[in-house]
């Protein structure tokens, strides 16, 4: 499937309760706004939980619009630790979600029914012919259920001591790396 057709898919998502990338201003072309840095089309593809909430964008509007995603929060620090570590920048990677709608409020607890009503409908078209890694338990939870193989790694916004997360992440695109290039 085309990107462009990905993101029409995502564009249709809606679940009432949540708000979408044009809800709160965010729109564009991408599937999530962190592909405005992490779109490699040949490098591991990884899937985390959900982008951000909702009440986080107005705040962090320029960054967001910038950088498509926040380097000051756990899970993007750990990410980039772990990608320098693995020989990568975050050009060389995809990343997106298994739920592509902002929760109402930081810490949601999202439905497993929503995560993958949202990953069928988007996600499993953006990992077709790809070498996945799934952060955390509902992205692995996810890509199980949709039938995608992944190699399973912790979240990197897991309550875990930063030095595990980083080791276990960097391990996991190394092993990605591995299964790219035959070596």
């Amino acid at each position: 499937m085309r990107r462009s057709d990905i993101i029409a898919l995502r564009r249709q998502l809606s679940i009432p309760g949540y708000k979408t990338l044009a809800d709160v201003g965010l729109d564009g072309a991408w599937v999530t706004p962190i592909q405005i840095t992490s779109k490699s089309t040949t490098g591991p593809l990884l899937v985390g939980h959900y982008w951000l909430d909702a009440p986080s964008v107005e705040p962090n509007r320029n960054l967001l619009k910038t950088k498509g995603y926040l380097p000051d929060i756990p899970f993007n620090q750990v990410l980039t630790l772990a990608l320098g570590q693995a020989g990568l920048t975050r050009r060389q990677v995809y990343v997106t979600q298994a739920f592509h709608l902002l929760p109402p409020e930081p810490l949601p607890r999202i439905p497993s029914g929503h995560i993958q009503e949202s990953f069928n409908r988007i996600t499993r078209h953006e990992v077709d012919g790809r070498t996945v890694i799934a952060l955390g338990r509902v992205a692995e939870g996810a890509c199980r259920r949709a039938g995608v193989k992944a190699i399973e790694c912790i979240s990197p916004s897991a309550r875990r001591s930063w030095e595990y997360k980083v080791e276990r992440l960097a391990e996991a695109l190394r092993t990605a790396l591995v299964q790219i290039h035959g070596r």
